[in-house]
């Protein structure tokens, strides 16, 4: 690995999108460390959450020749190509929402995803009073970080809550809030019962809280999910989302940059550092 002063090397970690709290949030992190170390360390990602799009950055990237490359992936099997492209131009690799990445130097996650999943479910469960109906909403399919905490959370329901039941498979956002309202509306029309949501990507919960906001059913609905106070704080105020359960993608873009700093030093990383 390279070692060099700080100020001689650039650092660049790239996002699902651009232009959604929780990047915005994960860029003050970005921000942060580039302040206190005087590495040159930014943040990129493409204007929506297409694979193809995170592609195209890193390799525009490997022709700049960064010290580092960090990921958050659409989709870890669309990467792992160019990343192995980077990583034999002498990039360090670094992931996060990216169990199992093969082309990475290191990988960080904020906890097991299944539990995570779990943890979710538990409180859904005991929102809906331990039965009733329930839609389960994605990121993407290829966001594999999203299907784990949704098959975890089903794993649960159906081994512990018998009482509840999932209406279909799990419904992609494309990570955009606009989308999982749409599709939240579609699922209220379709299943007037409906007891229950989980959200996974960040927009998804602030995007079902509106439907259900609009229809009056937050008494009657509980919705659930992965987002961050900024993105969701006025449909908590009423109901409209029950909880929101989060890990501070500030300090997952601190982490990420930090593990490159080791690993740049020579050090190694270790499974529970």
């Amino acid at each position: 690995y390279r070692s060099a002063e700080a100020s001689d090397q650039s650092m660049v970690v790239v996002v699902k999108l651009t232009g959604i709290g929780w990047f915005d949030r994960m860029e003050e992190g970005v921000t942060a460390f580039a302040a206190r170390t005087g590495v040159d360390a930014r943040q990129d990602g493409g204007d929506d959450a297409s694979p193809e799009k995170q592609v195209a950055i890193i390799q525009n990237l490997i022709a700049q020749n960064p010290t580092a490359i960090t990921v958050v992936p659409n989709s870890i099997e669309a990467l792992e190509t160019v990343l192995a492209e980077a990583r034999a131009a002498g990039i360090v690799v670094v992931g996060h929402e990216a169990v199992g990445m093969v082309n990475a130097d290191a990988v960080i996650e904020a906890f097991d995803n299944t539990w995570y999943g779990e943890q979710i479910m538990t409180n859904l469960a005991e929102c809906m009073g331990g039965e009733g109906e329930y839609a389960q909403m994605v990121g993407g399919f290829t966001a594999q970080s999203h299907m784990q905490w949704v098959e975890g959370a089903y794993a649960l329901q159906q081994a512990d809550h018998a009482g509840l039941t999932r209406v279909e498979d799990p419904i992609e956002s494309k990570e955009d809030e606009t989308v999982a309202y749409e599709r939240a509306k579609e699922i209220l029309a379709k299943y007037p019962n409906i007891k229950g949501f989980q959200g996974s990507a960040g927009t998804d919960v602030a995007g079902i809280g509106r439907a259900v906001q609009e229809a009056g059913l937050q008494d009657q609905v509980c919705v659930m999910g992965t987002s961050i106070p900024s993105v969701s704080a006025k449909y908590l105020e009423d109901g409209s989302i029950d909880k929101i359960f989060f890990w501070d993608s500030a300090l997952a873009g601190q982490a990420m940059l930090n593990m490159l700093e080791l690993l740049n030093k020579g050090q190694k990383i270790k499974a529970g550092m």
